[in-house]
């Protein structure tokens, strides 16, 4: 069975966002192994400078590479990322899949990945709009599923 993990900055700490991430993880679990990572978060000051941020994010980028499973198709999640339909990453994580490959996904903080994050895999996006990481990863498990249904002819993501 395939091996999907999930490594991300923060915390689910509302407990309808965690009811739903559990949710997800419940439905997926016929389609392959799960697994969440999280990461803390570097602690920065109300107002951080540049600089700041950037030695923040390099800090969590050695963390979050160091959870990153070896031989992994690796999916950092990013602004700056190819935006692909429901389909299409269906399609990616089929072929995937039938090359018997495990699939690691990367959520960032609050300030986003650090370049060598960024440099890991291939960089998707779901928007060029921001969304906060605990709804994100709620709408990363729904569109793993979503694509799992696609690849097995499931009628859920119509």
């Amino acid at each position: 069975m395939i091996k999907i993990s999930v490594i991300a900055v923060g915390r689910i700490k509302e407990r309808a966002f965690c009811d739903a991430a559990d949710e997800y993880k419940k439905r997926l679990s016929t389609f392959c192994e799960i697994s969440i990572t999280e990461i803390k978060p570097y602690p920065l000051p109300d107002n951080p400078s540049q600089a700041q941020i950037v030695s923040a994010l390099e800090f969590e980028a050695e963390r979050i590479i160091a959870k990153i499973p070896k031989g992994a198709a690796v999916f950092p999640l990013c602004v700056e990322g190819e935006c692909v339909s429901s389909e299409e990453l269906a399609k990616e994580l089929g072929t995937l899949k039938n090359e018997g490959r495990n699939i690691c996904f990367i959520i960032g903080g609050s300030y986003g990945l650090g370049n060598k994050v960024k440099l890991s895999g291939k960089n998707l996006s779901f928007s060029k709009m921001t969304f906060p990481h605990r709804l994100f990863r709620v709408m990363l498990l729904e569109q793993i599923y979503r694509a799992f249904t696609i690849i097995s002819g499931k009628t859920y993501h119509k």
